[in-house]
């Protein structure tokens, strides 16, 4: 079975008309949307006009390493995992380090989308 892929994707600072296509498209078809906050992640695909289709799961600093094992086995039963921030892009200073560092790791694909 193919991998699937992690995808680092952008959420607008402020204006959510900064959205790209990309992301509202990944937010509706992603297996699995992880958010920082998912209450946030809700009021944005809301205010984009987007249903979330995947499954929403929290992944911040307090529980990102527990569920980074999770997350990977989407990818490698060949889902796609989203991972989001509050605002702008997750590893810069918001969660995602460890969760990108063991998808390297472990040879899976990880993507950066705007």
């Amino acid at each position: 079975m193919e991998p699937g892929l992690l995808v680092l994707a952008a959420t607008p600072i402020g204006n959510s008309q900064d959205a790209s296509a990309r992301l509202c498209r990944l937010l509706a078809e992603a297996d699995v949307v992880a958010a920082e906050d998912t209450r946030r992640v809700h009021a944005l695909a809301q205010r984009l006009g987007v249903v979330i289709t995947g499954r929403v799961v929290s992944t911040h600093e307090h529980n990102e390493a527990s569920r980074a094992a999770g997350l990977l086995a989407t990818v490698q039963e060949g889902g796609t995992v989203l991972l989001v921030s509050d605002a702008g892009m997750p590893t810069v200073s918001d969660p995602g380090f460890r969760l990108v560092a063991a998808a390297v790791e472990a040879g899976l694909p990880v993507t950066v989308r705007r």
